[in-house]
Parts: C-alpha cells; structure tokens; sequence
C-alpha cells in the first residue's frame, strides 16, 4: 500500500533497559516540538536515566515560531513551563528553547535543564548541553557525543528479533531495510536501488519519514510491490524497530543524522546514500562513523562487514546524571 499517512519513524516501544542512574523520584519534564527526530532523543535519554518523564508539547504561533528561539514563548505554551516545577527539563528543537529558559526562570532556578543539539542561543541556553561531536562545540557544560540519542537498546532489538513483525517475519533472508528521510539530492535512485537488491536475491523493506517526498515514496512503494518487497506507507503500527532488528543489511539516506545513528546500534552493516551537496558538519559526521567501522558511503557494490554496535545513549545519559547530582548537590 504506497499511499496512507507518512510518518517519521515510531519510538522503540517497550519499557527502558537501563538500571535508574538517578532516583526514581527524581521528576523530569521533556519539552517537545512534536518533531519525531527530537523526540526520540529526549526520550532516549529519559529512559536510559530510568526516568519516566512528563512530555509537554509547544506550539508556538506564526510571530512566537519566527523568532524562536531568541524571544519569550507563546503565552498558549505556557503549560510547559507551569509549576509544579520538575527537578530536570529536557528540550529539543529551537521551539523549545523560549519555553526551556522561562522555565528555569520562573523556578527560581531550581529546574535543572538540558538541551539537546547545538542551541543558536549559545552554550548559556541551559545547565547542560547534549551537542554532536560534529557540531564542534565546546564548553565546560557541553557533553559531545558521536551519535544522538536513541531508543534502539539492545534489549529491545533482541526482543524484535525474537518476535518480529508478522510483515517482517513473512520476508525472506537475506533482508535489507531501506530508511528514507528527506532524500533531497540523493546521488542514486532509490527504486532502482531496491530493483537491484531484488534481483539479487535480497527481500527488501522500506519505510519513509515525514520528510520524504510522496514522488519517492510513490516510485519506491511501486518497485517494492514484486515479491520479497514491502513498503511500510502508513498502514498499520509502524514496524521500523522490526526493520532496524531483523536487517542483515541497512540502506539510509545520509540526511538524516537520526536515522543512520539508529541503524548503527544495531551492528548491520549500514550503506549511506549521501546527497549531492552534503553539508560539512554532516560530512564530518559520517566521517566519523565511517572511520569507526560502522557504515560505508554507498558507490555500487554492497559489502558485508562486522563491527561493535555503536549507540551514545548509555554515555550521554551518565553524563547528564552526573551534571544533575553536582547541580543538586
């Protein structure tokens, strides 16, 4: 089915993995954009705290979004920022920065706060900053990690390998999993890549994000209608935590920072497909991936290798711990 609602990928579902780095009555509020890529990140790291967080979503209107994040929040936001205050916030996406610094204002203080990815308001935008090591930014309260925050634990893929999707499960081994974002400039065709795994033996599953243009998602669904090949198009729970686990290789476009740092916690080989332009914090990032063993830019041939899964989840998450205990303290 190639038409249907077009989403980003689900989260992981499943309860955290990780043992509680902090007190399980320590309150954490994640201000969201509603945006998935953000949300995954905050709640990775809620979960892997061993936290279950308040998510209070924002919404800024037309004036309060074009000036984000320099000026106040919409007043129509203002529940994210309400009392009773929450010992740690955790923000993504430029929307929530207003909201996240009228929060720790209005608590006196007393909030603890975080923000995930480079702010444009500068390292002073919270107590705590969560920034990639590709964003080159550097300060006393800046943790930088190699990939984001994510939910792929590998509790959670052992349990979608165990139990894969009935979709999934009914596809033949070899399978590659095909993780679409915005594919803008893209170098290759991604139908006719599909086309060429298929005729090679390989079953072939797909899924798009909100991003990806219907036209590449229409010619991708039509070349994944032969057999061995599925197209997720909206239809049905979103089985991309099946795809991720159930892989014996990954296809992802390289605009999507988020996506392909999900495909490498999972030790599949990972095949980027990188746009024509790529911008240079992007290519620096992949860079460090490829350096890492994890993925390979995609030029014709696919490869078959091994290496340690890699997910800063764990470290991102003790990091964040310890700048709240000091904080408390």
């Amino acid at each position: 089915m190639c038409d249907g609602a077009r989403s980003g990928p689900l989260p992981a579902s499943g309860e955290s993995s990780f043992a509680p780095l902090l007190p399980p009555a320590t309150t954490l509020r994640i201000l969201s954009d509603g945006r998935a890529g953000h949300e995954a990140q905050t709640l990775g790291i809620a979960e892997a705290l061993g936290l279950t967080p308040d998510i209070r979503r924002v919404a800024p209107r037309k004036f309060y979004d074009w000036i984000a994040p320099f000026g106040p929040p919409d007043p129509q936001d203002a529940p994210a920022f309400a009392p009773p205050y929450p010992d740690i916030a955790i923000a993504a996406g430029r929307r929530t920065i207003p909201a996240l610094r009228r929060l720790k204002r209005d608590s006196g203080g007393a909030t603890f706060t975080v923000y995930v990815n480079r702010p444009a308001t500068g390292p002073g935008t919270a107590d705590l900053i969560v920034a990639p090591r590709h964003d080159r930014l550097s300060a006393p309260n800046v943790i930088s990690a190699l990939t984001p925050a994510n939910r792929v634990t590998p509790e959670r893929l052992a349990r979608a390998r165990a139990a894969p999707d009935p979709r999934i499960a009914a596809l033949p081994r070899p399978r590659a999993a095909m993780l679409i974002g915005s594919a803008e400039g893209v170098v290759y065709d991604l139908d006719f890549i599909a086309s060429y795994l298929l005729a090679a033996g390989e079953s072939v599953m797909a899924t798009p994000s909100r991003r990806t243009p219907p036209e590449i998602s229409r010619m991708l669904c039509g070349a994944l209608s032969a057999p061995g090949g599925y197209f997720w198009g909206g239809e049905g729970e979103n089985p991309y935590l099946s795809m991720l686990a159930n892989a014996d290789r990954i296809i992802v476009t390289g605009d999507s920072v988020n996506m392909v740092g999900e495909a490498v916690a999972t030790g599949a080989p990972v095949h980027v497909i990188e746009p024509f332009v790529t911008r240079r914090k992007l290519r620096a990032y992949l860079a460090a991936l490829e350096k890492a063993g994890a993925i390979r830019i995609w030029s014709g041939p696919f490869d078959d290798w091994t290496y340690k899964p890699i997910n800063s989840t764990p470290t991102i998450a003790r990091g964040v711990a310890e700048a709240f205990r000091r904080f408390a303290a």
